[in-house]
């Protein structure tokens, strides 16, 4: 099994959303993880809503700091504007994703989470 770990700056909505989706599709072949440079102490709303439409339950997720994940050497890390603390990850493999923070979303008119970036919709 493969060790991932997804970290975002707060481990509340990007991070959370990404490690969702590999225990959801990656079930038996990922053991995911995520986790924050400077965490918030909770799972985003919006995120926790956004993943209930998808039949996930993320409210039973907790915002956590890199410190309270395994101290191992993790197959995959993935970042997302973790700042400073990203480089101290272990990980055979390192990708950043390029991923803006969706907290600040709001429901578009077709009803999904969604941002105006250079006159076009972003949907979460």
């Amino acid at each position: 099994m493969k060790r991932v770990l997804f970290v975002c700056v707060e481990n509340s909505c990007r991070s959370q959303i990404a490690e969702a989706f590999a225990r959801m599709h990656g079930a038996g072949a990922i053991e995911p993880y995520s986790a924050g440079s400077k965490p918030s102490g909770q799972v985003h709303p919006k995120a926790i809503a956004f993943m209930r439409e998808l039949g996930y339950d993320l409210s039973r997720h907790v915002s956590k700091s890199l410190s309270e994940v395994p101290a191992v050497e993790y197959d995959a890390a993935v970042t997302m504007g973790c700042g400073d603390a990203c480089p101290n990850i272990r990980a055979k493999l390192r990708e950043d994703w390029n991923i803006p923070d969706r907290k600040r979303c709001r429901r578009t008119s077709s009803g999904r989470y969604g941002t105006r970036s250079s006159n076009e919709s972003k949907n979460f």
